[in-house]
């Protein structure tokens, strides 16, 4: 009797379960003929004239247009029949895209299981398998709304269309529309267009490395850009030939050698009106919103993109560009040409990332320098345009502006064992600097240094925190160089960091579109959103940032005058050091802009740093850019305090600490202790030693050194910096030479003067520096009238009327003078007044200034 019943049950289950099944194909098939008959198939006649919706327009803020986009299905498009083709790029896009295209009914079953069980596994749509039939389908065919969605509609929608389309053309039909109307990227649609736009050749012309690069970029015509991305371009086009090689259509050794050729790129765009205002800008909107609307909607949708770019400012910067481009072919000064041909800018508002200026190159027509590249986005070596972002993780992690750092011969080992000793530019080391002297003069032993304490993580996670995504986050790719600029970087990207300091460590990402509108797409008439600014950095330290930068007398000493405007501006340059790249990106609380000077094909320049570079670019475009704003200084946050400080070694000033300074801290970083790092010592100057008490006074004078680390040392002697006397003095006798020492005081062994001057017992003046007997290099590449040495004097005691002398002329008054270096070897003293009007003369310090190399 059990067995009977279940048996009776089991028959009911598989009876249930066939009427479930029966419903269930019922249903299937019912929603199969509903979108068999729903979804209609344009004539051949119809698809091969479809007309567009309307020109999409691209205007700047103030509603001037920039570019009419031409109808990508009209005249300009140039349909060819699939004979006149190159037969390397059928065959090439067959193996990207659709390698059973010839063989499959229009859908791929394998690929389509293949997505269904990735999407079953992420729970939403991720892959699609689709074939060129069903992207013919998907892009040419259905609504362009739809065609943007992720939705099982749309894929049932497009493996219909791609069944009818198998079914009413044959495969050559397809594949010559899919190829006439394909977006491969800078509004080129179809392989006509898309050949000329990039090789200025017919695409019957194309060979087998042309052919592949071009059949790799419908799958992301943004990230494959060969003129914004070049490396990804080639990455996938070695994607395309490894599956020509598996489809059979070449050998492994085609492959490698179409790999290696060289591609030459053409603008094949001479004719007025072709191209935009603003090139590189509009293109950069342009793909941008074809990757999120897609191609189709942004060509034919009939929109109205209202852009961030200011038109006045994009063409003064533009114009700033090519002049100062010009006049490095060409210099005045009847030297050699420079050899720089490229450059870019860019124009930031910090409050809120608006891109207003975007300059890719100086001339987008221009093969020669490879103008179509977009050098704003290309990633290149900023060289020292980097180390404020060291410099701000290691004022998080307790440094201050006066923190010390040593910039003395220094070899640094990596966890694999190799030694790495860096160099300053100037190729000579300056010893002890404060942070705010190591930023302002571009040191790059003391960057070094610096990022050797952080650490190189810390590092990558400033830039990633200031949306420098180009770096990565691998801190085994790099080494200590990355701080010089031993990684690469885009121009927008790095002056979008540098506009974070100026909005109180606030990021902004830069964007492009204020909003769009379109009678045909009514979803994107609306306002865009943006990311709205982010907390990246505590405002105490991007205040301490842009007060280092900003500070026009800490930098003048390398860089003169040739940073400054009409209003406080926090900058930095950056050089590599094989001539290839400079920068200058500076900001004020209203707008930060970034130049780059270079070639885009990497070819080193002749001598071009950022000061002659990109500097004059800069100041021009900042100039530009701050018309009609009034000048405005950075603002300290709460928390900030100013401290007096000893000039020489940053804690509190001790009686002995020879110049004295303001200095700015983060509220509880400020010193604490006393100097102890400058001592006074009595000494006989005549035999180096020191003077106990009991030897004769007449003989002697104080003198203040500072003392150093062991690490220094070195440095110290080589630089000849005076250094305490170890020896004591022995006693001697009273002689009638002691006896005439004191009658008549030593005067000034190099003027011979010795009427009304002071003795040596007196507390004298000393230049605290240049250090006596230091060694200055002029830097190629930076005029020499730039080219300054800060001349400081300090005094134990109260002297007034304190002027600085060089070489016996009056340089400035003390206590600090900067004096234009000039080759040579010169004497410098301090002369004052003391409180009984006596002359007070320093000792004289000799230093040697060196020609450039």
């Amino acid at each position: 009797m059990a067995q009977r019943s279940d048996g009776k049950r089991l028959g009911r289950f598989f009876r249930a379960t066939l009427r479930a099944a029966g419903v269930g194909v019922a249903v299937l098939a019912l929603l199969c003929i509903w979108l068999w008959v729903s979804t209609d198939l344009p004539s051949p006649e119809r698809l091969r004239a479809r007309a567009a919706l309307g020109a999409t327009r691209v205007l700047d803020r103030h509603g001037r247009l920039l570019y009419s986009v031409p109808d990508p299905l009209g005249a300009q498009r140039r349909p060819i029949p699939l004979s006149q083709m190159s037969p390397a790029l059928i065959q090439a896009t067959i193996a990207a895209e659709d390698a059973s295209f010839y063989d499959n009914p229009g859908i791929d079953l394998r690929g389509i299981a293949r997505a269904i069980w990735l999407n079953l596994r992420k729970g939403q749509i991720v892959a699609g398998g689709s074939t060129i039939t069903q992207q013919l389908a998907r892009s040419f065919l259905i609504d362009p709304t739809l065609a943007q969605e992720r939705s099982l509609e749309r894929k049932a929608r497009e493996i219909v269309l791609a069944l009818k389309l198998t079914a009413v053309l044959s495969k050559d039909e397809i594949l010559e529309l899919y190829l006439n109307q394909t977006y491969y990227g800078a509004m080129s649609y179809g392989v006509e267009a898309a050949s000329q736009r990039f090789f200025g050749k017919s695409a019957r012309d194309l060979d087998l490395a042309e052919a592949a690069l071009l059949a790799g970029l419908p799958q992301a015509p943004s990230r494959y850009d060969p003129f914004a991305s070049p490396d990804a371009a080639r990455a996938r086009q070695r994607d395309v030939l490894a599956a020509m090689v598996r489809a059979g259509f070449i050998t492994p050794t085609e492959a490698e050698s179409a790999a290696n050729e060289p591609l030459h790129f053409r603008s094949n765009c001479v004719t007025p009106g072709c191209l935009p205002r603003a090139p590189h800008f509009v293109f950069f909107v342009l793909e941008q919103l074809a990757a999120e609307l897609g191609p189709d909607a942004v060509a034919r949708g009939g929109l109205t993109i209202t852009t961030t770019l200011d038109l006045g400012l994009q063409e003064a910067a533009e114009l700033a560009l090519r002049r100062h481009l010009e006049a490095l072919a060409t210099p005045r000064d009847g030297s050699p040409d420079r050899r720089a041909r490229n450059g870019a800018v860019v124009v930031l508002n910090p409050r809120d990332g608006a891109i207003l200026a975007m300059v890719g190159s100086p001339d987008f027509t221009n093969d020669a320098i490879q103008g179509q590249v977009n050098a704003a986005l290309a990633p290149r070596q900023p060289g020292s345009a980097i180390k404020p972002l060291t410099y701000a993780a290691a004022l998080e992690r307790g440094w201050t502006p006066a923190t010390t750092i040593l910039d003395v011969p220094t070899a640094f080992t990596d966890a694999h064992g190799r030694v790495y000793a860096p160099q300053n530019y100037d190729r000579t080391f300056h010893g002890p600097l404060s942070l705010r002297e190591a930023l302002a003069t571009s040191s790059n032993v003391a960057a070094v240094r610096t990022l050797d304490f952080i650490g190189i993580p810390a590092l990558l996670e400033m830039a990633s925190r200031l949306g420098i995504r180009s770096l990565g986050n691998e801190p085994g790719r790099f080494g200590l160089a990355l701080t010089l600029g031993g990684g690469e970087v885009t121009l927008l990207e790095l002056t979008g960091a540098y506009a974070a300091f100026a909005n109180s460590g606030m990021r902004v990402t830069p964007y492009a579109i204020r909003d769009i509108s379109s009678a045909s797409l009514p979803d994107t008439s609306t306002p865009r959103t943006r990311e709205a600014p982010l907390p990246a950095l505590d405002p105490q330290i991007a205040y301490l940032i842009s007060d280092m930068l900003s500070d026009r007398y800490a930098r003048m000493r390398a860089f003169g005058g040739a940073l400054d405007i009409d209003r406080p501006a926090a900058v930095k340059t950056g050089t590599t050091t094989d001539w290839r790249d400079n920068w200058t990106i500076g900001y004020t609380p209203d707008r930060a802009v970034g130049v780059w000077i270079g070639n885009a094909d990497g070819r080193r320049m002749e001598a071009v740093s950022g000061v002659t570079g990109a500097a004059p670019v800069w100041r021009q475009v900042m100039l530009a850019a701050h018309q009609g704003l009034p000048p405005r200084s950075f603002v300290p946050p709460p928390g900030i305090v100013e401290v007096t400080i000893c000039a020489e070694g940053g804690l509190l000033p001790s009686p002995v600490c020879p110049a004295m300074r303001l200095e700015r801290f983060a509220a509880g970083t400020a010193p604490q202790r006393p100097d102890d790092t400058h001592v006074m010592v009595r000494v006989d100057p005549a035999r180096e030693c020191r003077a106990l008490d009991d030897y004769p006074q007449t003989r002697t004078m104080l003198r203040i050194y500072r003392l150093l680390p062991p690490e220094a040392e070195p440095w110290a002697v080589s630089a000849g910096v005076p250094r305490p006397p170890r020896a004591v003095c022995p006693l001697l006798p009273d002689s009638a030479g002691e006896r005439r020492d004191a009658a008549h005081p030593a005067g000034n062994a190099q003027t011979g003067e010795e009427t009304n001057v002071s003795t040596w017992q007196s507390i004298p003046l000393v230049i605290t520096s240049p250090a006596h007997g230091a060694v200055f290099a002029l830097s190629p590449g930076v005029s020499i009238e730039h080219q300054r040495i800060a001349i400081t004097a300090g005094a134990i005691r109260d002297i007034e009327e304190v002027t600085v002398f060089v070489d016996s002329k009056p340089v400035a008054v003390a206590p600090r003078a900067f004096w234009q270096l000039q080759p040579g070897i010169h004497r410098a003293w301090a002369e004052g007044r003391d409180a009984s009007g006596r002359i007070v003369r320093s000792p004289v310090v000799e230093f040697e200034v060196r020609s450039a190399p």
